[in-house]
């Protein structure tokens, strides 16, 4: 499970070291081998392969002719990149995912269980303050949350 928040830098090539803490967990869990693709926030996912690999076939089932379930699979299989980690645990992002989701230098890696969203860090900023300033955050939870307790 990947979970915490944590400021990586991009350099000029658009590469980004992952924290030392994930590396192990993908070198185990997928032999350094991840997928990135956008999502609808303007952040990327990266995910480790074999739990991509879950999520593309579940992706590919949904009924093509339905235009949401399309639009959906245009949006994350389409921009699926392969990558690998190098011997020094970066990750080469392409250029087009770097413009979409705003990736400059400054990054946030966030851990969300089986994956990682990575944010430009502003943008971050800006929407986890929103987030945690708005009335929704509390009053507007799926029925499927009213037993969580925190």
């Amino acid at each position: 499970m990947f979970r915490g928040a944590a400021k990586v830098t991009l350099d000029d090539k658009g590469r980004m070291v992952i924290p030392n803490r994930y590396r192990e967990q993908i070198a185990e869990r997928a032999q350094g081998q991840l997928v990135v693709t956008v999502d609808r926030d303007q952040c990327l996912l990266l995910y480790p392969l074999p739990d991509w690999e879950q999520i593309e076939r579940k992706l590919m089932s949904l009924p093509s002719l339905h235009p949401r379930a399309r639009r959906l699979q245009r949006l994350m299989v389409g921009h699926a990149t392969d990558l690998t980690l190098d011997g020094h645990g970066r990750l080469l992002l392409p250029a087009e995912l770097r413009a979409f989701a705003g990736l400059e230098r400054l990054a946030m890696l966030i851990g969300q269980g089986n994956r990682f969203e990575l944010w430009d860090e502003t943008r971050w900023n800006t929407r986890r303050d929103f987030w945690l300033a708005s009335e929704e955050a509390v009053t507007d939870l799926p029925s499927e949350l009213d037993s969580l307790s925190l």
